[in-house]
């Protein structure tokens, strides 16, 4: 939903970095790549210590060049497979790295069971989202459907409600609750986002399906037929046929 509206807000915005990076030879890869290796060490490093500000904070500055690496390459003309295929695959890394960093404070110094297990089913119905879409189109199908929580809004989601729960070490009464509320709700939304996914690969798939037996009627009819009249020839025709082009060489010769 977030993708629809803000992608392209934020690509104009970030036109003129990736322009400058561009003009300093630094290539679309080295900024996937460093921007990964930010959020990884701002989610790892800091949220385990129960410090969100600070890694939101470092995750914020990093987690932008999702946008620009992908304008970097459609200034360069170098849109790839293998670029759309590291991009999503450290997309799937960073997102692991947040929840994660998230389950490891509740396992430890948060010391919240409960808030630990939802960090980690945020993160696992979180990679399963994704699975679902790149593995409906892989067999070809659109799998046409706007998810009510996608990667934009977890990622939103969860990185306002850690940063602002972080003022709370900043003297802010009551703040630090909103980290548990939006992982409840980030854990809600992903549900509901796999079984929207599910339904729709499961109703493209049927139509897939009835449309090629619909097909294979006609096919089988066409090939009836020309068994039907490949059978018709009978040896009696096959011999009238070969007396009439006897006839015609010799007609020929004479001439």
């Amino acid at each position: 939903m977030l993708n629809k509206y803000a992608r392209a807000f934020f690509t104009r915005v970030l036109t003129p970095f990736a322009t400058f990076l561009i003009r300093r030879g630094v290539s679309p890869d080295t900024v996937t790549l460093l921007g990964t290796a930010g959020v990884v060490a701002g989610a790892l490093v800091f949220y385990p210590m129960g410090e969100f500000f600070w890694g939101t904070v470092v995750i914020t500055l990093f987690v932008f060049s999702d946008l620009v690496d992908g304008n970097m390459a459609r200034q360069l003309g170098r849109s790839s497979r293998w670029g759309a295929f590291l991009d999503s695959t450290l997309d799937r890394v960073a997102d692991g790295a947040i929840f994660g960093g998230f389950a490891l404070w509740y396992a430890g110094g948060g010391d919240d069971i409960a808030l630990c297990a939802v960090s980690i089913f945020c993160l696992a119905s979180g990679q399963v989202v994704s699975y679902t879409k790149a593995r409906g189109e892989s067999i070809g199908l659109p799998v046409a459907v706007n998810g009510l929580v996608e990667r934009a809004e977890r990622l939103v989601i969860s990185l306002v409600a850690a940063g602002l729960a972080g003022l709370h070490k900043f003297g802010v009464p009551g703040i630090q609750y909103l980290l548990p509320v939006a992982l409840w709700i980030v854990a809600v939304g992903s549900l509901v986002t796999l079984i929207q996914r599910v339904v729709t690969v499961r109703r493209e798939s049927a139509e897939a399906e009835a449309e090629a037996d619909a097909a294979e009627p006609g096919a089988v009819e066409s090939g009836a037929a020309e068994s039907a009249a490949a059978e018709s020839a009978t040896p009696e025709s096959a011999a009238v046929e070969e007396k009439q082009k006897s006839q015609e060489q010799g007609s020929e010769a004479a001439k």
